[in-house]
């Protein structure tokens, strides 16, 4: 396939808010061993992006400085060990990159787009998808019966947490930040959803749970959400943190976690080798692909922008209404 030989890209002149992101040209990239180029349908928006831009989450050794975490898109060209993806839909986790009309991706972190599943909502998936399985399933270790207090119930990796929860037996309880999104966030599949803004969660949470507690809090917030957190969990629960919107530190009583027997443990994505996200994706690919293939997975979009209105997706997900991803379009 012939290529040009540059690309609209999406950069980050100066850190600041979403004017920030400005339309640039570059050399398109080219794929090295375990390597695909893929031409971008869609690219997924998220909140490590809006954190970038802002100047405080910079990219790991190597990774591109063009922001974008997940993509969808056909691969046109492949280095040593891909060439076989050459022609074929994919989406992937990327460490950056995905603004762009092109974009690098490591083969092993590619997923198959089925044909029932538009490339718009392929590229909503990984990045959440990953998330929460790692923090969840394998950090949580949450099963079937157990009971899941998440908090931003509508953000990306909340529908997605609520999707997974639905799907795999887990009742997932959720704060968003109105009754509409509460009403939304029951409409996905939630348990139950507590406005935090006129409800105590904590209080919520040990009524609804009959004041057992919950198995499983995936936490975004952290500050002083993490000693309320572990007021909610049973006895043996387990507390992930993935984000510190509230801050990140806080004061506990240890006494406390181990009278309950309680695990506190988190993660981030980004920074993890490529060999490490290939294994994830290979595990998706077996117990969690099947209900993407099937239709019984998609993801929730909030709404699409084009690639050179960045800016005011970014504003979109500031404001804090959507419910679900924000996607860009190529």
């Amino acid at each position: 396939m012939d290529l040009p030989d540059v690309m609209t890209v999406i950069e980050i002149r100066t850190p600041g808010g979403p004017e920030a992101l400005v339309p640039g040209t570059r050399p398109i990239p080219k794929p090295g061993p375990g390597e695909v180029l893929v031409k971008v349908a869609a690219a997924g928006v998220n909140r490590p992006d809006v954190l970038q831009r802002r100047g405080f989450y910079p990219p790991p050794p190597g990774a591109s400085d063009i922001p974008g975490l997940e993509i969808a898109g056909q691969v046109v060209a492949a280095g040593e060990g891909a060439t076989h993806l050459i022609g074929t839909n994919v989406c992937a986790l990327v460490a950056g990159g995905g603004y762009a009309e092109y974009a690098l991706a490591p083969s092993g972190t590619c997923l198959p787009v089925p044909g029932g599943l538009p490339l718009e909502q392929a590229a909503a998936l990984p990045e959440t998808l990953f998330t929460v399985w790692v923090n969840l399933f394998e950090r949580g270790f949450a099963s079937e019966g157990d009971w899941a207090l998440i908090h931003g119930g509508t953000s990306g990796i909340g529908t997605m947490a609520i999707a997974l929860c639905r799907l795999f037996g887990i009742k997932a309880i959720v704060t968003c930040g109105s009754d509409d999104k509460c009403a939304a966030a029951r409409g996905l599949g939630a348990t139950a959803a507590i406005n935090y803004r006129t409800q105590d969660f904590v209080e919520e949470v040990k009524a609804l749970t009959r004041g057992r507690g919950v198995d499983i809090c995936l936490d975004m917030v952290g500050g002083d959400y993490l000693p309320r957190n572990l007021s909610c969990l049973a006895d043996d629960g387990r507390h992930v943190s993935i984000a510190t919107q509230r801050g990140a530190t806080s004061e506990l009583n240890i006494l406390e976690i181990m009278r309950r027997r309680l695990t506190l443990t988190g993660s981030t994505l980004r920074p993890r080798p490529t060999a490490f996200k290939a294994d994830v994706a290979e595990e998706l690919r077996r117990t969690v692909w099947g209900f993407v293939e099937s239709g019984q997975l998609r993801p929730v979009i909030d709404r699409s922008f084009p690639l050179r209105e960045a800016a005011a997706a970014h504003a979109r997900m500031e404001a804090g209404e959507h419910v679900g991803k924000i996607v860009l379009t190529c």
